[in-house]
């Protein structure tokens, strides 16, 4: 039962430590904090510019297309992370399965480069 807790001892110290710091980052902002804003500070900021419109205004659809871009190529280029840390321990075929994933990932990129998906007119 010693040699268990003697093991998880680091973890628990972390812990303590995480949450410590927490509370005195909370706490030392509660103290700091400005009670009497400037209507200035407390105002809406949105790209450097007041808030002109309606905030239901209709976006252009590239706002959405280059986010989904961004999500869909982050993920797959998160998969060869795991990839590459078991590089040596791997077989042919999870090589080549790696392989045939990038060349569509390849094909996909060369497809909305194409297309113009990443051009912002």
């Amino acid at each position: 039962m010693e040699e268990m807790l003697r093991e998880y001892l680091p973890i628990l110290v972390f812990l303590a430590v995480a949450i410590g710091l927490g509370l005195v980052l909370i706490i030392a902002a509660m103290v700091v904090a400005v009670r009497n804003p400037d209507p200035e500070k407390v105002s809406a900021y949105e790209c450097g510019f007041n808030a002109f419109d309606d905030a239901r205004m209709k976006f252009d659809v590239r706002f959405y297309l280059v986010s989904i871009l961004f999500i869909i190529f982050d993920l797959e280029i998160a998969f060869l992370f795991p990839w590459a840390v078991s590089f040596g321990e791997i077989s042919m075929a999870a090589f080549w399965s790696m392989m045939a994933f990038l060349a569509v990932l390849t094909i996909g990129f060369a497809y909305e480069w194409k297309k113009g998906a990443l051009e912002w007119e």
